[in-house]
């Protein structure tokens, strides 16, 4: 178990070139479909809680999997996964591109890089809207949507503000529909 979460989460950290943000579908992918550790409400819940908490994002979404899946030992071989075969490749990979950083193959690599990494957020944000729709409806999921959006883009309201927020509102009591005993 402990070898799976390492190499789980070395998959998700080698992989997810770009940034934290790239490498969260790829940790999706290893968490809820291949080993089944968590479904897709958690992994949701996981990836909002910690997008609110400071740090890097992939290193406090394996520390809280490895910690559920197998404790202590689970948390320290899920953020081993996650960041030491990086720091090792990076190193290696940093000296070799800076012995070739005026070549057009490294320049051209670079420029791909960002739109590889927004269609792979862009998909991971299409399936959590496609599933919040079953828990909210469309008419709330696409309000909250542009809502957080308004308020990040023109309002410039910090985004762990909007997800703390909206953490918080799913404790606050709702009437079910259809409730007569009001």
């Amino acid at each position: 178990m402990y070898k799976d979460l390492f190499i789980s989460f070395s998959r998700s950290g080698l992989l997810g070139y770009g940034g934290g943000l790239s490498a969260i579908p790829l940790m999706q992918r290893e968490v809820v479909d291949r080993y089944e550790w968590m479904n897709d409400e958690e992994f949701a819940d996981v990836l909002a809680l910690a997008n609110a908490l400071p740090g890097p994002i992939n290193t406090k979404m394996a520390a809280y999997i490895g910690w559920k899946v197998k404790g202590f030992w689970g948390m320290l071989s899920s953020l081993l996964g996650s960041f030491l075969p990086t720091a090792i490749l990076m190193l290696i990979f940093m000296t070799v591109l800076n012995a070739f950083k005026d070549s057009p193959w490294v320049q051209g690599m670079a420029k791909g890089v960002i739109p590889i990494a927004g269609v792979m957020i862009g998909i991971m944000a299409y399936d959590f809207a496609k599933k919040s729709r079953i828990g909210l409806g469309w008419t709330t999921t696409i309000t909250l949507i542009v809502l957080s959006i308004v308020l990040i883009k023109f309002l410039n309201i910090h985004p762990a503000i909007i997800i703390i927020t909206l953490i918080l509102s799913a404790f606050i009591p709702r009437e079910k529909k259809g409730d007569d005993s009001a």
